[in-house]
């Protein structure tokens, strides 16, 4: 077990950030942490790398108490904050030596994260003139300088542009399965979770309401076809397709019709029609999202 939190509590005054909030990460999972502002995603990682006391419970990263053993629980951690802190006049190889040296590493170290997070070219630059998502590979480097088994990174690409949310992402899950470092990842972007996590937990007002493997979580999805055929069709005709489990019509002679099942129905709606001697105008499959999920859960209470 990587990670594992039990019953922690966090309050700041009278206000509880954290709210008996239990849960476990095993070796090699890339878990997305996802909640909206102010739900305990950065308080609980704060507490996970010994930069906050929790108010009550116990949490341990590989097997060393955040609480009762911090020295070996920062040497297993690599963290990168929501607001990475760099020193802007430094030079990227300079500010990463600079910090080897702190944890006794080799400068040889130093030269293979720089070449594993792509920092080759602007590895002689000051790290004021280089771009966010250089300023993020930085800040990713270091939190490898140490070659640590658990990363936590706090919105690693929160400002990126779509280009360089893209190198960041893929450069995480390379970094991630090619050494099989466990990941704790907080980010607001669901396509995030879905293209780079094993398994999501979903916090709100301090509380875990969702905790799913993102393939189980795929099964659960309702699927919802919108179809439009060239005449009106009873609904109780339309409920005798296989696996429906309703039927909406939203106008005019367009359906929406909703299944329980992770197959595609599309050729059993299109098989309706033909039986039925209707021809189909417009047959789009949706699903519902990860962000559909998030707002169900962070909104209900």
């Amino acid at each position: 077990m990587s990670i594992s939190v039990s019953n922690i509590s966090k309050l700041y005054g009278a206000q509880k950030a954290l709210n008996n909030v239990t849960f476990s990460i095993n070796k090699g999972e890339i878990v997305g942490f996802l909640g909206p502002n102010g739900a305990g995603k950065s308080t609980m990682m704060k507490i996970l790398t010994t930069y906050l006391q929790a108010t009550e419970g116990e949490a341990k990263v590989n097997k060393f108490s955040v609480s009762e053993d911090r020295k070996n629980v920062q040497k297993s951690v690599g963290y990168l904050p929501e607001h990475n802190p760099l020193y802007l006049d430094m030079y990227v190889r300079e500010y990463l030596s600079f910090n080897a040296s702190i944890y006794k590493i080799p400068t040889s170290e130093v030269e293979k994260v720089i070449e594993k997070t792509g920092l080759l070219p602007e590895a002689n630059k000051k790290i004021e003139h280089l771009s966010k998502g250089y300023r993020q590979r930085v800040g990713l480097a270091n939190a490898l300088l140490h070659d640590p088994e658990v990363l936590i990174l706090d919105e690693p690409t929160t400002g990126l542009d779509p280009n360089q949310l893209i190198e960041i992402r893929e450069l995480i899950k390379t970094v991630a399965t090619s050494a099989q470092k466990t990941v704790l990842l907080s980010t607001h972007i669901m396509q995030e979770v879905e293209a780079i996590c094993d398994r999501v937990i979903i916090i709100n007002k301090g509380e875990i309401v969702l905790d799913k493997k993102i393939k189980d979580l795929s099964k659960e999805k309702e699927q919802l076809i919108e179809v439009e055929f060239d005449y009106r069709v009873e609904e109780q005709a339309l409920k005798q397709i296989p696996k429906i489990s309703s039927v909406e019509n939203i106008g005019g002679y367009v359906y929406q019709l909703k299944f329980n099942t992770e197959n595609d129905m599309r050729s059993i709606v299109f098989d309706f029609a033909h039986d039925n001697g209707l021809k189909i105008l417009q047959l789009n499959k949706k699903n519902t999202s990860l962000e559909k999920l998030f707002a169900e859960l962070t909104t209900q209470k």
